[in-house]
């Protein structure tokens, strides 16, 4: 990884999960409910939307604790979704980065009650947000991205074709549908948003979306390859796992080649877009390129 963004990255990390819990900290709620929602923002992960978020300001050379209230509401729409994606009746998974999932310590109820206490929380803290002098009319805009982002047209959306889809042979268009709603459109939400915070023109916001876009299908493709080839320890699942999961992926459909072939044309793409913005470019190109050439 580029020097300059493991830097970036790992600091942005270490900002916002010594942030996120501060926001739950003085909430008026059950403690359980309290403990729930804190256990699954503790769980970890590379919190990439919100770094996301505050890379693109600072790409516009704004300050990113302009950013840090809705980064981390979109990393708290990113939990709850975890928290639901883990239970019994969805993927009934008992470990989440080799931590016991919600539902296992908390009992189904409470975890469902945790992740839509996450969702809804989220909006509050985007229209309660002080930082950065955000404007009424910002807000709104970023509130209207995260809602689409996370909603029937995004994630929502995404995760009820991924599970009409589940033990049959997808068409490629059904999973690119799939993965660019399921997973895409938070990521994609989130890099909008650090543009609306940093004041970009509607040309350049709409150039990021589309490069957020390319990058959200990229990061799923890579996952799809690192399932066959990657190290089990690094990705944290056991290698194969879609294959014995009878899941469509862009190798099943396209072959290694194929799929590898798409990485590149993705890749060209997102720069692309990327390179008719009026902005630092360094971040975001990194990034494309660690995204294309990951390990895990």
């Amino acid at each position: 990884m580029d020097k300059q963004l493991h830097e970036f990255l790992q600091k942005q990390r270490e900002v916002i999960e010594q942030k996120l819990p501060t926001y739950l900290e003085r909430l008026q709620a059950p403690e359980t409910l309290k403990e729930s929602m804190l256990y699954s923002l503790h769980a970890g992960g590379k919190r990439i939307r919100p770094a996301l978020l505050l890379a693109t300001l600072h790409s516009f050379g704004k300050p990113t604790e302009a950013g840090l209230d809705v980064a981390c509401a979109i990393e708290m729409i990113h939990t709850y979704s975890l928290i639901h994606d883990d239970l019994p009746a969805m993927d009934d998974d008992d470990m989440r980065r080799g931590k016991p999932t919600n539902h296992k310590i908390y009992g189904d109820a409470v975890a469902i009650l945790a992740g839509d206490a996450l969702l809804t929380f989220s909006f509050e803290l985007v229209a309660g947000s002080e930082k950065g002098e955000l404007t009424p009319e910002q807000k709104l805009r970023i509130v209207a991205e995260i809602a689409k982002a996370s909603g029937p047209e995004g994630m929502v959306g995404g995760q009820v074709a991924d599970i009409e889809g589940e033990n049959r042979q997808l068409t490629l268009e059904e999973l690119t549908y799939i993965h660019h709603h399921k997973t895409g459109d938070l990521l994609t939400s989130a890099i909008v948003s650090g543009a609306i915070i940093a004041g970009a023109d509607r040309e350049d916001t709409e150039c990021l979306r589309l490069f957020a876009k390319e990058l959200g299908l990229l990061f799923q493709i890579k996952d799809d390859i690192l399932d066959v080839e990657g190290d089990a320890a690094m990705i944290g699942k056991p290698v194969g796992s879609d294959h014995d999961n009878n899941k469509s992926t862009y190798p099943s459909l396209l072959g290694m080649d194929g799929a590898k072939r798409e990485i590149e044309a993705h890749k060209r793409k997102a720069k692309e877009y990327l390179y008719k913005v009026k902005m630092d470019h360094m971040l975001l190109d990194a990034f494309t390129d660690y995204v294309a050439d990951r390990d895990h």
